[in-house]
């Protein structure tokens, strides 16, 4: 439910991005599993959960190079790597939908409100931009949409975000993600400065 930018320049991707522009427009976004720097060049593993991403924008540089803009459209699982055809990996996938516990919509409601208040308590040493994530996200959208926006945009642990991505029943995700900013709000100081801090100074373009 978010947008990416990329930067494609390595010929194996670049390869996957004309294929995929001259077709549906589609590509997976995997994440490599640890160990990966070994066999970056080959075929290293990857995570078996996916996102589908649809290229909405792009542009080719002078060099050959893309920059483009991958909108992500679905959680999928990767059933089966195809055998190396070509110079990027394929995969057949299976679409991994959201699942809303049925006759649960005040709980669902009571969850949307509870983790805009976490989101904004994380972010409320920075009041330029408070009002304007209010309205971003709004009452209306819808909870699954909301975890994976924030999941986005707050500053966690691969593990946990892939756990995130992993977990398609939409009250145990924002449940999981709750927990994870209460915990980063209860480690925000007012005032301490490091490396490490969250959120990074906004601009003010």
């Amino acid at each position: 439910h978010v947008m990416q930018p990329l930067h494609i320049f390595e010929p194996r991707y670049r390869e996957m991005l004309e294929e995929a522009l001259a077709g549906d427009r589609l590509i997976a976004m995997a994440v490599l599993a640890r160990g990966w720097e070994a066999d970056y060049e080959g075929r290293p593993p990857i995570h078996p959960v996916a996102c589908l991403g649809r290229v909405t924008v792009q542009h080719q540089l002078q060099s050959g190079a893309y920059n483009l803009l991958l909108s992500g459209l679905s959680r999928i699982e990767i059933a089966q790597e195809l055998p190396p055809a070509k110079a990027f990996r394929e995969a057949t996938a299976v679409l991994r939908p959201d699942i809303d516990p049925p006759d649960q919509a005040a709980a669902g409601a009571a969850l949307h409100r509870q983790l805009r208040a976490a989101f904004l308590r994380v972010l409320d040493h920075v009041p330029q931009v408070l009002e304007q994530l209010d309205q971003l996200l709004g009452s209306d959208l819808p909870l699954g949409t909301l975890t994976d926006i924030i999941s986005y945009m707050v500053d966690l642990d691969q593990q946990a975000k892939m756990d995130l991505l992993a977990e398609v029943q939409v009250h145990r995700r924002a449940e999981h993600l709750l927990k994870l900013l209460e915990d980063l709000a209860g480690d925000y100081e007012p005032g301490r400065k490091g490396p490490n801090d969250f959120p990074p100074p906004f601009s003010h373009n």
